[in-house]
């Protein structure tokens, strides 16, 4: 049982009606998880405004409404009706007291960007638990708790939920958590309530910028700054032509990563490594620090998000052993994730579902010179169609053989996608075939990859799943891959 007046402690707040000082049975923000005794948190949303449901609450026995306009209730209510100027943000405090403030107990590093924020947070994970840390993390992708994973609905959940992920992690025994921070989370005050140790900033480039989101690239480049506000220490991508204004009035000690001189920590000597079925980089880390290392992925996206693993380590005193050794083996699932599947030719998964990350990753591979770069995709249904225009345009120039597929056709026929690709292939000279069945596609580059050749599945990454007509059926990757791998030795 908590006391009102107790969660409410570090909020500026007016008591329009009732007394403070009573009990609540638990908090919610949600009108239809309301329940007699609780503390019910009336959020504005885009679609629904739960002041609206502020009457209904009192009548269900609701104990306090947290508001921060005016509201109706029953006449002989006795409820406590608490206003606010902002209730997303009294929610992320009320949230943190009443989960008994585990972000304090926790080293909270977060990461935020327009690229790269998946990529490190598992980098930062492996590296620390090679070095004895056990790290909660929390992504685009999931949430990882010990042994648990909850597959997320956001990069950066509402405070609430970020609250209770941080008292399981507690409870689990970590001492450390990793997560993606979002423009939206920041903006939405999903982060308050709880001071990072480390703020991180990978780069910036224009994105959800439009309704319900940000105005512009100016209002979303302040949402990023807010972080910088709420950690202790920040680390920046020095290269970054709009870091300085993303750092903008920030509280926390800075230091900078990059490529270029004058960053704090820096990458030099880079040499691109391929081996049988594995594309890298090897580089030299000079600055604060001085070693050699090298990565098990390609490009320099990949320096750089090695780069910012290695900076928050360099905050945990990691050995250099173990940040060698971890970064040669860190996999993130979908993320140019390389999949064994022969000596002669390399094979990889990557979520790049749209032109800007298409163009990125096979440009990068280029570099690499393969005999022929391969890239079998699709684009999905209910989308944009100039989407599908752009990324046929992109594999038409950049890949030798374009693979044009199934992804997920949602509502859509998967033949009538496939010929929007092929109006951006027709822009191009690039030679492409056209297999509906993504297994079968899948299966067609395996068996015809040719000594020397990259080949890229592209848009799925770390989805298992596809979409179709409503429904989503089982379809991983790395499980059909198996499956083809299984069928051509029998």
């Amino acid at each position: 049982m908590f006391r009102c007046k107790d969660l409410v402690e570090k909020l500026d707040y007016e008591v329009v009606q009732g007394l403070l000082d009573r009990e609540v049975t638990d908090v919610v923000y949600d009108s239809r998880k309301v329940s007699e005794g609780c503390l019910y948190i009336c959020i504005e949303g885009a679609v629904f405004d739960g002041h609206s449901k502020a009457y209904e609450a009192a009548e269900k026995g609701a104990a306090v409404l947290v508001v921060q306009k005016d509201v109706e209730v029953p006449k002989d209510s006795d409820v406590t009706i608490i206003k606010v100027e902002n209730t997303r943000y009294a929610m992320a405090f009320i949230s943190a007291a009443y989960f008994g403030n585990p972000g304090d107990k926790l080293k909270v590093i977060g990461i935020t960007g327009t690229k790269g924020k998946t990529t490190t947070t598992y980098l930062v994970k492996s590296i620390l638990e090679h070095a004895g840390h056990k790290v909660g993390l929390v992504g685009t992708i999931e949430a990882i708790i010990g042994d648990k994973k909850i597959p997320a609905s956001n990069t950066t959940p509402e405070s609430y939920v970020l609250q209770q992920y941080f008292r399981e992690m507690v409870d689990a025994g970590c001492d450390v958590c990793v997560m993606e921070v979002s423009s939206q989370g920041l903006m939405l005050h999903r982060t308050q309530g709880f001071a990072f140790e480390l703020g991180i900033f990978t780069n910036m480039e224009p994105d959800h910028i439009g309704p319900n989101e940000h105005k512009d690239f100016e209002d979303y480049m302040a949402c990023k700054g807010l972080l910088f506000k709420q950690c202790r220490y920040g680390i920046v991508n020095f290269d970054d032509k709009h870091w300085e204004t993303v750092l903008s009035g920030h509280t926390c000690e800075l230091e900078t990563y990059g490529l270029k001189e004058g960053a704090d920590l820096r990458a030099e000597k880079m040499q691109l490594v391929k081996k049988p079925g594995r594309l890298g980089v090897a580089f030299h880390v000079c600055g604060l620090m001085d070693f050699d290392v090298e990565i098990a992925t390609p490009g320099r996206f990949s320096v750089y998000n090695a780069l910012t693993a290695i900076a928050i380590c360099r905050h945990f005193n990691v050995s250099l052993d173990n940040i060698k050794s971890a970064l040669l083996q860190a996999k993130v699932k979908g993320r140019i994730e390389m999949v064994k599947v022969s000596d002669e030719f390399t094979l990889m998964i990557d979520y790049a579902h749209n032109a800007m990350a298409l163009e990125s990753l096979l440009s990068t591979l280029k570099e690499y010179e393969p005999n022929r770069l391969v890239t079998l995709f699709g684009c999905g249904g209910n989308r944009s169609k100039l989407r599908r225009f752009e990324m046929g345009e992109v594999s038409g120039k950049l890949s030798d053989l374009t693979i044009i597929t199934s992804d997920n056709p949602r509502d859509e026929e998967p033949m009538d996608i496939i010929a929007d690709i092929k109006t951006g292939m027709a822009k191009t000279t690039g030679k492409y075939v056209e297999i509906p069945d993504r297994k079968e596609a899948i299966k067609y580059a395996i068996v015809n990859g040719q000594p020397g050749d990259i080949v890229v599945l592209a848009g799925k990454g770390h989805e298992d799943y596809q979409e179709i007509k409503g429904k989503k059926y089982p379809m991983d990757e790395r499980v059909l891959i198996q499956e083809i791998l299984a069928e051509l030795e029998a």
